[in-house]
């Protein structure tokens, strides 16, 4: 009687479970991954360097931008930043700021859309887009003077097609202007600048090695100028530094910047003679290509 009993409660017990086991609902299957991901940064940094030039006469930058990207390899985005060299170049002793923009001329403003992918299965990638460069405001007119008070101010507002090759932590790339006015300079259609970057991950340490050298070659003559745009404008720029990954998507970073061959007449400061008659000084408060440190804290999301 006893074991019939015992018997009779394990099969019951077994059939219990087997009922509710048979009710429990099947986990539900993962959700594909999107085929859209938007992501955003902003970040504060001692200045702003842009092609080996403090775009921010070595002041303090405030930096950010969102982009969106489509799992076939299409993405677009836009970025900003404050500057402030369209407001002192042009400069003339002793210490006179010009500048270029008679209103505004204190916002960079980048918008971008291009399409980036694998050759295959492998490390190597291609990336192929448009980048406008937007510098809100008003230049002055001919009658207020740009340069030497003789002809008007042309905007900086700059449009560059670019391509690039990279290989892992190494990118090979070159923009190419199809402006008249690349960055303020006419007369300057086919400048271009091609720039070999290298962000290499040391080991397991969470710091980043970034190393960047480029080539800024300006084309044309600009109207009344006694030299030609590549002579004034033309430089190579080099970068060294390091970024340190921090918890919740935060880095900090560190690096020097600085340009060879870079001509006075171009980016030089007010109190640097040229030797170009014509061009007595440099155009800026201060060179605005010597060497640099600058220092940044970033946040990714």
């Amino acid at each position: 009687m006893f074991k019939k009993t015992v018997i009779s409660g394990v099969v019951a017990a077994a059939l219990v479970a087997g009922s509710a086991l048979a009710q429990t609902p099947a986990a539900a299957p993962a959700a594909p991954a999107s085929d859209h991901t938007f992501t955003g940064n902003v970040g504060l940094y001692s200045q702003y360097i842009f092609r080996g030039l403090t775009q921010t006469n070595r002041q303090p930058a405030l930096q950010g931008g969102f982009d969106y990207a489509h799992s076939s390899g299409f993405y677009l985005g836009t970025w900003a930043s404050n500057i402030s060299w369209l407001k002192e170049n042009f400069s003339t002793p002793p210490a006179t700021i010009t500048g270029q923009y008679q209103d505004g001329g204190s916002l960079e403003w980048d918008f971008y859309g291009g399409y980036k992918a694998n050759f295959g299965k492998s490390d190597f990638t291609y990336d192929l887009g448009l980048l406008y460069y937007y510098y809100p405001g008003s230049v002055k007119s001919t009658a207020q003077g740009c340069v030497f008070g003789v002809v008007a101010c042309p905007k900086a507002n700059t449009t560059e097609l670019y391509g690039a090759l990279g290989w892992k932590w190494v990118t090979l790339k070159y923009s190419h202007s199809i402006d008249n006015k690349t960055f303020g300079v006419p007369n300057s259609s086919g400048t271009g600048y091609i720039e070999l970057n290298a962000d290499v991950p040391i080991g397991e340490s969470g710091f980043t090695a970034n190393l960047h050298v480029g080539r800024q070659k300006f084309k044309g003559q600009n109207f009344g100028n006694p030299i030609s745009n590549s002579a004034q404008f033309t430089y190579s720029d080099w970068k060294a530094g390091v970024t340190y990954a921090l918890p919740k998507d935060f880095s900090i970073g560190a690096f020097a910047s600085g340009t060879s061959g870079a001509s006075v007449a171009g980016w030089g400061g007010i109190g640097e003679v040229t030797g170009i008659a014509g061009l007595p000084n440099g155009p800026f408060p201060r060179n605005v290509a010597k060497t640099t440190g600058t220092v940044f804290l970033k946040k990714t999301f």
